[in-house]
C-alpha cells in the first residue's frame, strides 16, 4: 500500500475500492463546482462508477503506467491527485489533481503538487514533470506557478468540457531546475 506523508496534516494514499463511497460522496456533493473544469462528472452517477474508476486506477498502478492517490487532510479524503501518466521512455510524469471547494485556500494542493513533483524526480527518476490546466482555470494554474514551473505554451482546444473546448496551459519542471530550486539556487 502506497502512503506518502507530506506533513503533519496532509498525506497521499493509493486509492482503494473501500474509498469508493467517500470519493463518490465528494464528487456528488461538489458536482456543480467540479464540473466547470473536470470532464468526467457525467460518467460518475453512482458509487459503482467511483468503484470502477478506482479499479481502473489500480490497474494503471499495477502496470506502472499511472498512480492515483487520495488526498488525506487531517485523515479525511478531500480530493485526488495523480500521475495521470508515467512516461518511462521519456521520463515524464503528468500530474493531475482536484480538491473539493470546502478545503481550498489551505495550501493543500500546492503542498500535494510539490510532493508529487519531488517524488517523481527524486524517487522515480523522472526528468520532467508536466502539469496542464485550462487557460481560464486560474486556481489550478496558480499551483505550478507558485512551485516555479515554467509556462511552456498553450495547446488550443485541448479538452472537451461538456459543450465546448478549452485551451490548456502547459507547465513543465525539469529535474535539474527542481534540484537547483530545492538546494536554494532558484
Amino acid at each position: 500500500m502506497f502512503i506518502h506523508k507530506i506533513d503533519e496534516e496532509l498525506s497521499l494514499k493509493l486509492a482503494e475500492e473501500k474509498d469508493a463511497e467517500r470519493l463518490f460522496e465528494l464528487t456528488d456533493n461538489s458536482r456543480d463546482y467540479l464540473r466547470e473544469w473536470l470532464p468526467w462528472l457525467d460518467f460518475t452517477k453512482k458509487v459503482e462508477d467511483s468503484r470502477n474508476f478506482i479499479k481502473g486506477t489500480r490497474q494503471g498502478y499495477a502496470e506502472n503506467k499511472s498512480m492515483t492517490s487520495m488526498i488525506l487532510y487531517k485523515g479525511e479524503i478531500v480530493g485526488a491527485a495523480s500521475y495521470n501518466t508515467l512516461d518511462w521512455t521519456n521520463k515524464v510524469a503528468y500530474i493531475g489533481y482536484w480538491l473539493v471547494k470546502d478545503y481550498q485556500g489551505n495550501g493543500i494542493m500546492t503542498r500535494v503538487a510539490e510532493a508529487l513533483t519531488d517524488y517523481a524526480i527524486t524517487e522515480l527518476g523522472m526528468n520532467r514533470v508536466d502539469i496542464r490546466a485550462a487557460v481560464e482555470n486560474v486556481k489550478s494554474r496558480s499551483i505550478p506557478e507558485r512551485l516555479g514551473f515554467t509556462l511552456e505554451g498553450k495547446i488550443r482546444q485541448a479538452e472537451w468540457l461538456y459543450d465546448h473546448h478549452v485551451d490548456h496551459a502547459v507547465y513543465g519542471m525539469l529535474a535539474e531546475d527542481w534540484k537547483k530550486r530545492k538546494a536554494g539556487g532558484m
